[in-house]
């Protein structure tokens, strides 16, 4: 019987493929193109093993299956639109006026947020090379509180409220500065609850409120910038590191002998 395997790249990945086997780990990040996506299915099926879990790679990969999988954390009047019925159904269900927003399923950094200024705008471009399929819609809220948070497994926790004056964007890409902001109990109990849904061991969370009401989640990712973030680049990589040699650690008591690759 050969050792475990354990992946630490993506070349290796590649590599081994076919001949992973259940109880083996796969150790790091796998950024898989789209099509490449059904590959976690088998892997999971297969009984092989990830840190972080698979399905906060693909959480974090996707708007749209952010939405539909942690639909329940999200602002009121979130859908996922994958074709002209489901945008027409939408309009209907919920005769929404004045401007939506559009989320683009793969970008960051906001740039695949948009704003339109009503759904029959959004419905003359869908499905067009200008919006493509799928996309997430919801309201545009004016009144929008935006707070980013990080947390490191049980190692750090910090939040910050980001605010743009000249754009709807709330993102420090697009000009927003960042002021400190400590998160209230429930908060914190929120942004795990997320975590615990999508398995994430560590996460950014862009939390809103609307009008007064929330938090809601926004999006969330395994990484993201930490522009604004009090937490240096060197401290957040060595936390990082030190949850995934934990993971290693309690993987490895029952996976032995084991192989690095």
């Amino acid at each position: 019987m050969r050792p475990y395997y354990v992946i630490k790249s993506i070349s290796s990945f590649w590599q081994h493929y076919h001949e992973l086997k259940a109880g083996d780990l796969i150790l790091t990040r796998l950024p898989l193109k789209k099509e490449d996506y059904p590959l976690f299915l088998d892997l999971t099926e297969r009984g092989i093993l990830s840190y972080p879990s698979f399905l906060s790679h693909l959480l974090s990969q996707s708007k749209c299956l952010q939405a539909e999988v942690l639909r329940e954390f999200m602002p009121p009047h979130t859908k996922v639109i994958r074709a002209k019925i489901d945008l027409l159904n939408y309009i209907q269900r919920t005769q929404l006026e004045g401007k939506v927003v559009v989320k683009k399923d793969r970008a960051n950094c906001g740039l695949g947020v948009h704003l339109f200024q009503s759904l029959e705008e959004v419905f003359n471009f869908a499905g067009t090379q200008v919006l493509e399929f799928p996309f997430v819609i919801q309201p545009f809220f004016s009144n929008w509180v935006d707070i980013r948070v990080i947390i490191l497994g049980d190692l750090y926790v910090e939040a910050y409220v980001r605010e743009n004056l000249t754009n709807f964007r709330q993102n420090l890409f697009f000009g927003g500065k960042s002021k400190t902001y400590e998160l209230t109990p429930k908060e914190l109990d929120f942004c795990l609850k997320v975590m615990e849904k999508g398995k994430f061991p560590q996460a950014h969370l862009d939390l809103a409120y609307i009008d007064g009401e929330g938090p809601f989640l926004s999006e969330i990712n395994l990484k993201g910038g930490i522009k604004g973030a009090r937490i240096s680049p060197a401290e957040y990589e060595a936390l990082s590191l030190e949850l995934e040699k934990r993971f290693f650690s309690a993987w490895a008591k029952d996976h032995s002998p084991y192989i690095v690759l």
